[in-house]
């Protein structure tokens, strides 16, 4: 391009005007349609390298987290196979602890003897008691009358020897045996004979008399005190009790008494010392008289029981509420009686013992011949 110079105030600015260009320039639309085309395809093509990429992370991820479970399941199988091989070895330190196969036969064989052998004594024993059942029971109805027999003699216990008797009485019954009609006729007349006696309350006496000990313990001596009846000495006293002579009356009499009736028997009051004693030896006329209920010695009971109410009536004056409801409490319990006249039981006895020798007569006989033909 060329351009041409003018003068500066004259000429106007020539623009150079463009040169037409050459045919090719005509399809320059052509070719942008195809740039065009190439940028979406690259576009296409960059999108599916990222959707592609994205796709490999996701699939490497996956696949690292799979190794990762993998790994912890490993780590769990080793653990478990180490626990099973522990086991192993304790299993096999205890088959090692186990005896071999043939002592384990052995033993095996000898259980399966022993197991034999006791059904076989079993079997034995159980023909044995099936026919000496009934004498054992026979020989406890025996046992019965004799500790029956025991506690009358001993402790005069009726109520303990009444149960005893009709216990035997039982056993017999059970028998459902004609032959031991004779006996029980025999334990009816003794249960009879024990029915008919009541049995003293040796326990209630006990209490008793240990309720009286308690008293006697507080016992205490009553002084004999000054009523006046109107007949004061030499007019004195009026019977007023403001009076100035009565009050001095009251005061001089706890310490001068004068009796006007000589012929009563006057008792020394007892303090300190004495009083005690007095007191030791009614608590022991007491306890004695305990001792001789509960083992019903009635001479004893009595005898103890007169001497505590001799000890209350020299020591102790009548008209203290306490020694005269004491000295009635005793004769109460002097009448009551703690022995009975037991009935003998020799006679059940007797016959019971005649029913088991005439029992075991045959009985015996019928017993050798099975023991003879057990002998190997």
């Amino acid at each position: 391009m060329s351009e041409t110079v003018l003068p500066k105030d004259d000429v106007e600015p020539v623009v150079a005007k463009p040169e037409p260009l050459p045919e090719p320039a005509q399809k320059e639309p052509s070719n942008r349609r195809g740039s065009n085309g190439l940028a979406i395809l690259a576009l296409l093509l960059g999108a599916a390298g990222v959707a592609v990429g994205g796709w490999s992370v996701w699939q490497l991820r996956a696949i690292q987290s799979g190794g990762q479970a993998q790994s912890s399941q490993l780590q769990d199988i080793s653990s478990q196979t180490q626990i099973l091989k522990q086991s192993e070895q304790q299993l096999a330190a205890r088959l090692a602890q186990l005896p071999p196969a043939e002592e384990l036969e052995d033993r095996r064989r000898l259980v399966t003897q022993l197991q034999g052998d006791q059904q076989r004594l079993s079997q034995r024993l159980e023909t044995v008691l099936g026919a000496s059942r009934k004498d054992w029971r026979l020989a406890e109805a025996e046992h019965l009358l004799r500790l029956a027999s025991l506690r009358l003699s001993a402790l005069q216990d009726i109520t303990s020897a009444q149960a005893l008797v009709q216990g035997a009485d039982e056993i017999l019954r059970e028998q459902d045996d004609p032959g031991a009609f004779g006996a029980r006729e025999q334990l009816a007349k003794s249960l009879a004979a024990l029915q008919s006696v009541d049995q003293p309350d040796r326990t209630g006496l006990f209490l008793q008399l240990a309720a009286l000990r308690d008293q006697a313990t507080q016992l205490n001596a009553l002084a004999p005190e000054y009523k006046d009846k109107g007949e004061s000495l030499l007019g004195l006293t009026d019977g007023s009790e403001d009076s100035y002579w009565a009050q001095w009356w009251d005061k001089i009499s706890q310490y001068i008494r004068i009796d006007f009736h000589a012929d009563k028997n006057i008792r020394p009051l007892l303090a300190g010392q004495s009083l005690t004693q007095v007191r030791l030896a009614l608590s022991l006329a007491l306890e004695q008289a305990q001792w001789a209920a509960l083992n019903g010695e009635s001479e004893v009971y009595a005898k103890a029981v007169t001497e505590a109410r001799s000890v209350l009536d020299a020591n102790f004056n009548q008209d203290n509420p306490q020694s005269k409801m004491l000295g009635e409490r005793l004769d109460e319990l002097a009448k009551k009686p703690v022995s009975v006249l037991t009935p003998d039981l020799t006679q059940s006895l007797s016959a019971v013992q005649a029913y088991l020798e005439q029992r075991h007569k045959p009985v015996g006989g019928a017993l050798d011949q099975p023991n003879e033909g057990t002998k190997p």
